[in-house]
Parts: structure tokens; sequence; C-alpha cells
């Protein structure tokens, strides 16, 4: 049986292991600013989670020692979900028995007791979403807390700590840590829940989208009966979902009989704007610096959130129009010699074909290069190898990079990037298959014109590919 956690006026030193994931640094960031002192490990930090730890003085040990937890052993250890049973600074936490938490449980055990707990989930848009409640919810004067999966521009970082009574958190069903196998979104008591799409993903712990759409059912289970449950109920997958919900669902989408709908949808290049109806009431005319269809899906189900949060029309629509965006979501990173350098997180395959619309529609008259890494567990793997080649195929010129890791993956099993390539060609793309950044970054270099965007679409570091990118153009 684990060791009793202490309560909280116990607790002064807190390590995390495997510390620089987004949550993880987050949830580390948030305790370190409400004074607890904070170590934690990990092999590797990039920017701009590493830039966050260092502004709060959070110390970052270098790989996993049993020493980091024994020399100076914490209150209470956090352990990340991407740490294994055998990590050996893991296995000495636990042998040396001392108190320890899942990421999850731990969010829960600081933050969420006495709020309204506001969880986001879904395949695709929760880092956006759970950034568009926050704001709109921080700029009505709410004073929310609120912890993201991204750096939140508004909030100058992935997290917010307010005295309100709203928690917004952005919650996956992705397992909650080598010694608890559940969904991630079980453990954040959910009194209202935002479910913005059902789709396959995390093939690595999923066999099939049954499998997913259960893993919200539980989610779904568990709002309470005067709780909320807004859902995208355009898509099918979704609707199974929440069908049955013994809390009120609340529909949003393009089309009936979602309870949210939109109409007079129009972009231009500084962003969209649409108007908003519940049922056959206008609610207001919105506006929004982002681009794209699966955008104003995030900004209608935001709206619908706060609306059942309590705030009028007028709020809604003043929070919308001053979000201020989440980094490495369509974020310009830089223009070099007449390239415009494009840095979005896309990696599954609606999120890359969502994203090359929206970049066409901020961009017209625009040359747009699609670079895409392969670099998820379900993204590496061969099951959406074909609609990969749809997805990519709303781009000018297509270029993929090598599997991240793919020595881990069976050659069975893997993605072939040359056979989505020569899907793209057949269906008259340009493309072709660069494993290495610096080949994509000389082709680009060689090849560029002056009108060209390269949407740059990965998950994670990419060998720093876009400052390096814009220092070989300015040269």
């Amino acid at each position: 049986m684990p060791p009793e956690i202490p309560p909280l006026e116990a607790i002064r030193h807190v390590h995390f292991i495997a510390v620089a994931g987004t949550g993880m640094g987050s949830l580390a960031c948030m305790l370190a600013d409400r004074g607890f002192r904070v170590t934690g490990s990990d092999v590797g930090a990039y920017p701009p989670m590493s830039d966050q730890l260092a502004r709060l003085g959070i110390e970052v040990l270098k790989g996993f020692s049993p020493e980091h937890v024994t020399a100076d052993p914490p209150d209470l250890v956090v352990i990340g979900n991407a740490v294994r049973r055998e990590n050996p600074e893991a296995s000495a936490a636990l042998e040396s028995g001392l108190p320890y938490l899942s990421f999850p449980d731990a969010v829960h055990h600081f933050f969420l007791r006495g709020k309204h707990s506001v969880v986001v989930t879904g395949t695709h848009g929760k880092t956006t979403t759970t950034s568009l409640i926050g704001s709109i919810l921080a700029h009505a004067g709410r004073d929310p807390s609120v912890l993201v999966g991204g750096v939140a521009a508004d909030f100058g970082g992935s997290f917010r700590i307010g005295e309100g009574g709203h928690f917004v958190i952005e919650g996956d069903e992705y397992d909650t840590a080598f010694f608890d196998k559940t969904p991630k979104f079980l453990h954040y008591a959910p009194r209202t829940v935002l479910l913005t799409s059902c789709e396959f993903d995390h093939a690595d712990i999923y066999d099939s989208l049954e499998q997913i759409q259960d893993a919200f059912r539980e989610l779904v289970a568990i709002v309470p009966a005067d709780g909320c449950i807004v859902a995208a109920t355009d898509a099918d997958s979704v609707r199974e979902v929440v069908d049955g919900a013994a809390a009120r669902v609340q529909g949003y989408g393009f089309r009936e009989p979602a309870d949210w709908r939109v109409s007079d949808l129009a972009f231009d290049a500084s962003g969209t704007s649409f108007t908003a109806w519940r049922g056959t009431r206008r609610l207001a005319q919105l506006r929004v610096p982002m681009h794209g269809r699966h955008n104003v899906e995030n900004c209608l189900g935001a709206a619908a959130v706060c609306t059942e949060l309590g705030l009028s029309p007028d709020e809604i629509a003043a929070g919308l129009a001053a979000f201020g965006g989440v980094k490495r979501r369509q974020e310009v990173r830089g223009s070099e010699a007449g390239v415009t350098v494009i840095d979005d997180f896309a990696h599954h395959p609606t999120a890359v074909r969502e994203t090359i619309a929206a970049i066409r529609a901020s961009h017209a008259g625009h040359r747009l290069i699609a670079i895409f890494e392969p670099r998820t567990n379900t993204s590496r793997r061969r099951w959406f190898e074909q609609q990969y080649v749809e997805a990519l195929s709303g781009a000018d010129e297509v270029l993929i990079a090598g599997v991240y890791r793919e020595e881990d993956l069976d050659p069975g099993d893997r993605l072939r990037p040359e056979q989505v390539v020569e899907g793209l060609r057949s269906g008259g793309t340009a493309a072709h298959y660069l494993p290495d950044v610096d080949d994509i970054i000389e082709h680009v270099t060689r090849t560029h014109g002056e009108r060209d965007v390269a949407l740059i679409m990965s998950n994670g570091g990419f060998g720093g590919i876009w400052d390096r990118l814009l220092g070989r153009l300015r040269r």
C-alpha cells in the first residue's frame, strides 16, 4: 500500500520525476509560485518549458538517479506518466517509502478542492479551448485558475492561479501513471465538461475508437446530475459518448440538432467573425484573432461553457476579441527572404488537415509548404498512413521528416514516409521524404519563392528547425 499523503500544511519540498513535460512542468511552476520548494529531474528540457522552470527558480537535475530523492528526501514525490516502473529514481522513491502521487492526483490534492472544476477534453482542440475559457473568464473579472497543455499568451505561461471559484483544466484520456492505468481526466472531479471531439489516437495504449469512446464515457459518467456537458455533437462518435449522460448535455457545432450553432462565418487576414446562436436565439456577433473552422468550433464551445458559468454575451464577445492565442498553434515564428515560418502542434490527420486549411485562409495567395514530423506514438505508426496523404494534400508542397525514434518500432508497424510521399505525388502534390532536419532546411532555402509560407507541424523540438531555418534564410 502506498504511504499516506501528508496534509498540505506538512508539505514543504516537492520533487517531480520527469519535470520537463508540459503538464508536470506547469504543476511544478504552480507549486513554486505558491511558495513550495520544488525540484525536479528529467533527461532534457527545451523551450518554452525550460524557460518557465528557470524563471520560477526550479532546479532541474539531469537524468534520473536514486540520489535525487535519497540525498535530500522530499516531503512528496510526483511521478509523471512518461516514467516507467524500472526508472531508477522512481524505484528509489517507492523503496524509500516516500509519499508519492501521480500528476493528476497531485493537481487534485493541491488545487481542485473547493473549486468548480471545468475539464476540457477531446482528441483535438483541448489546449486552445482551455485557454479560451480561461481567458474569457479572466477578462470578465472572474479570476479563474487555469492549467493548460501549452503556453497561453494571456497568462504568460501554461497556468494561472486565481482566487475565483473556477478551475479550468485540460484533461486527456492517456494513462495516469505506471501505478495507475486509469485515464488522467478521471481524477479532476469535473462539474462541467467540454468534449471537443472523439477520434482514434494514442495507438500505444488504445486498440480502437471504441476503447477511446469507453474512456470518455467514464468521464461523462462522473459528471454530477446537476453538472453540465458541452459536446461537439456534429460527430457521431461524440453523440454516442454523451448519449444517456446523467448531466445536462449542450451540443454545439455547425448543424442541427446542436443547441449552439454559427452563421455568417467570414475569414480575413486578421481573424474570423461569426454569429453564435443558441437554439433560435441569436447570442452575439463574435470575432476572434484566429483562423480555421476548427477554431470557430473551439470558440463556440468556449462560449457555451462560459454561458453555463454565468457570463453574459457581451462578456464572452469581449473575451474572445481580446484572446492572445497559444504558442505553437499557428504561431508565426518569423519571416526571412520572403518566407513566413509558422509553428503548429498538429499531428493527428484531422488536425493536420484543418491547420493547412486555416493557413490557406489566413495567407491567401501564398505558396504553402507543409513540413511534417511523425513524432507522436500514433503518427509514428502505420495506422493513419493513407489519412496523412489526404490531410497533407491541401498544401502546395509537402516535406516529410524521418519517423522520430523509428528504431523503437517494429518495421511492420512503423509509418512509411515514402508511401505517404508516393500517395501525394500520385494525387498531384509535390512531395519529398527528407529524413534529416538539415536536408529540409537546405531544400527550403534552395527552392523557396518570395511569397512562401513554411508551415512546420510537430509536437516536439524537431531539432530546433524554426530558428535554424530562419537563420539560414537570413544569411
